[in-house]
């Protein structure tokens, strides 16, 4: 069996980290392939494993090679993974979400790779909830819902003139620029005050921070108003997860500063800011890594809620309520939960405090499009209903642009673009932008 997965099929799961040894280098993962199968010699293996990891789009093949998941980005561990996939040249590829956790730029990339892999003759099952994805790759769709097939057919036909009432739902909740002030689930307006540019909530000035010397993020400086969501995009390592731990004051800067209402947020100790706290909560890409998973919802939720005991529990039980959970998942663990139930459920835990700012980084990217439409609509509500301000981190330039009123373009760390989000997404000025939204795949794109 072990020889005939690899050099059969190769399987890429949505989850590098999960399917990563956390003991084992880059290079290690994909030797193995080459070793099972006897692709090349053993002199020739680790030359083959740098020609992979550049094929898939890995930079600085050499030093990633050595490295472990622990220190990759997501988007670098997804393509080790690939490469890993693709080393003993199967006859077929199976890609379960393979690009969830990429940029749109390495994405396009991976995008072309398989293609070119489908064009050589290597079969390609594709499984993804991205339908641009889909309709840039594939030349045949099922659409599955509870399990069946509900509609299946040529990508041009099922996509552009869907027979199936589910598959008409799914293209509806695809937001992207035509989406903008309209709500996902329902297709209706969106009604929703204008931010007040008058109330400054968070500001950062010059931030900067390395890791082993390696500049992550330099000289960013941003401003955050009342009611308004500042978009954040840029590729994988680009420094957008480090520039939401530093809004967070969870990394001190190397040089600047951050300030929230206008007082000292960074480069203090903890116990000046725990006062404050509360005021600036977090929704990440994966919630189940942030749960404790011995603690049940309930538990989960109440944590931060400075409430009495009875006045704790109805708290809580009105905050999954308002995120659309039903009373008995305070009951229930993380791991008992769907993806989208547990996103709603770090929804449910950031409000809690009823904050000034909320940090999402990457918060729908690994959710499908319905349950996508359903959490973006909730976050634009309790917008709507707090004032609460929004840093909105991703590299779905389509939810980007669906959401924020503005956005910072980074790359290598640095801001190279910013501005009105429908701006800098219709005409954007530097380079960099427009590749970036030049890659996005879209529902007119035909398939490879």
């Amino acid at each position: 069996w072990r020889r005939l997965r690899g050099g059969f099929a190769g399987l890429v799961l949505q989850d590098a980290l999960v399917s990563l040894d956390p003991l084992r280098t880059a290079a290690a993962e994909i030797a193995e392939v080459l070793a099972v199968h006897d692709v090349v010699p053993r002199a020739r293996r680790a030359g083959r494993v740098l020609e992979l990891l550049d094929a898939v789009g890995v930079p600085e093949p050499a030093l990633r090679a050595g490295q472990r998941p622990h220190q990759l980005s997501g988007g670098l561990r997804q393509r080790v993974l690939i490469a890993s996939a693709i080393a003993a040249d199967p006859a077929l590829i199976i890609a379960d979400e393979p690009t969830t956790a990429l940029d749109v730029t390495v994405q396009a990339q991976i995008l072309r790779l398989l293609a070119e892999r489908k064009a050589a003759g290597t079969a390609l099952l594709l499984i993804s909830h991205d339908l641009a994805v889909v309709a840039s790759v594939a030349d045949r769709v099922l659409v599955m819902k509870d399990g069946r097939v509900v509609e299946e057919g040529p990508v041009r036909q099922v996509l552009a003139a869907p027979a199936h009432d589910y598959t008409r739902t799914l293209l509806a909740a695809v937001p992207s620029a035509a989406s903008r002030g309209t709500r996902l689930t329902t297709g209706t307006p969106r009604t929703r005050p204008a931010p007040n540019l008058s109330g400054q909530v968070l500001a950062a000035t010059a931030l900067s921070h390395s890791y082993d010397r390696r500049p992550a993020v330099a000289e960013v400086s941003f401003t955050l108003h009342e009611g308004e969501t500042l978009g954040v995009v840029g590729e994988s390592g680009s420094g957008k997860s480090t520039l939401a731990r530093l809004a967070l004051a969870l990394l001190e800067p190397a040089h600047g500063r951050v300030a929230l209402h206008q007082r000292q947020w960074s480069n203090q100790p903890e116990r000046a800011r725990r006062p404050l706290r509360h005021r600036v909560q977090l929704i990440s890409q994966n919630p189940l890594d942030s749960f404790d998973p011995r603690h049940t919802v309930g538990r989960l939720v109440a944590e931060p809620l400075r409430l009495p005991a009875g006045e704790r529990r109805e708290r809580v039980l009105d905050l999954l309520e308002r995120v659309g959970l039903p009373p008995g998942t305070a009951g229930r663990h993380p791991r008992e939960l769907s993806g989208g139930q547990r996103q709603r459920v770090a929804i449910a835990r950031a409000l809690g405090p009823r904050p000034d700012v909320l940090v999402c980084d990457e918060p729908v990217s690994a959710l499908d499009v319905s349950v996508q439409a359903q959490v973006l609509d909730l976050l634009a509500d309790v917008q709507a209903e707090y004032g609460t301000a929004m840093v909105f981190i991703s590299h779905d330039l389509g939810v980007v642009h669906h959401v924020a009123d503005r956005v910072l373009v980074m790359k290598d760390g640095r801001v190279v673009e910013e501005g009105d989000v429908e701006d800098v997404f219709t005409r954007p000025r530097h380079p960099y932008t427009r590749a970036l939204v030049a890659a996005v795949p879209r529902l007119g794109v035909p398939a490879a």
